[in-house]
């Protein structure tokens, strides 16, 4: 009886496993970096663009969740209203950009009213009064550590790093280059150097926001 040679299950013809072979290469590879200049940079981004410029490429950003988002609405009109009853300068949200060494999109900034030359039509060209993150897991490595540093070399006098998963708040102000912690924790009031006469119950921070209720506090309504 002649033999008859099957080949194996998992066989796959040299011709087949090339093909495969291309497919998964060309699926594993990154796709290549934007690069552009950061005046190209501001005219690609819109407004929904979600993105920064650093050293020379676009970084992609993900969008911010619910409670993010609750948050910094939160912060926003806070220090927005304060802001504007007491014509202290002007306050913007992310997307709005940030030019130090790098094209930053912070989630918060107060530009004072002797800065405001700072401000451009789409971006602030130099350092904010100060600057605000809230942290995601997304972020968590570039509000600490990347964004830190730019922050603190391009010479924003104030950062806030608030973390709304861990409930716990830090601030900083910038002394001779460096940040030095001026107070952090879950519970406490924290009082702005930037924003004059500013000051913030951080347990705020964890409760359903109450605008109503802390402008009251903070007599500006």
């Amino acid at each position: 009886m002649m033999s008859v040679v099957t080949q194996p299950a998992q066989y796959i013809s040299p011709a087949l496993r090339r093909q495969l072979f291309d497919v998964l290469s060309t699926a594993s590879e990154a796709p290549a970096p934007l690069r552009m200049t950061y005046e190209e940079f501001l005219a690609w981004a819109d407004e929904d663009t979600l993105a920064e410029w650093v050293d020379g490429e676009v970084v992609m950003t993900t969008p911010a969740s619910d409670r993010h988002q609750d948050l910094v609405g939160f912060l926003e009109s806070l220090l927005r209203l304060y802001v504007e009853e007491r014509e202290l300068g002007i306050v913007r949200s992310a997307p709005f950009q940030v030019k130090l060494e790098h094209g930053r999109e912070p989630d918060l900034i107060f530009i004072a009213r002797e800065h405001l030359t700072r401000l451009k039509t789409s971006h602030v060209e130099g350092p904010p009064d100060l600057v605000v993150e809230v942290v995601s897991p997304e972020s968590v490595a570039r509000d600490r550590g990347e964004k830190f540093y730019e922050y603190a070399q391009g010479g924003v006098p104030e950062y806030w790093l608030i973390d709304p998963q861990a409930r716990w708040a830090e601030f900083y102000r910038l002394k001779e280059g460096y940040y030095r912690p001026a107070l952090s924790g879950e519970t406490g009031v924290y009082r702005s150097e930037a924003v004059v006469g500013f000051w913030l119950r951080i347990e705020w921070l964890w409760e359903r926001p109450r605008v109503l209720q802390a402008l009251r506090e903070l007599r500006v309504i």
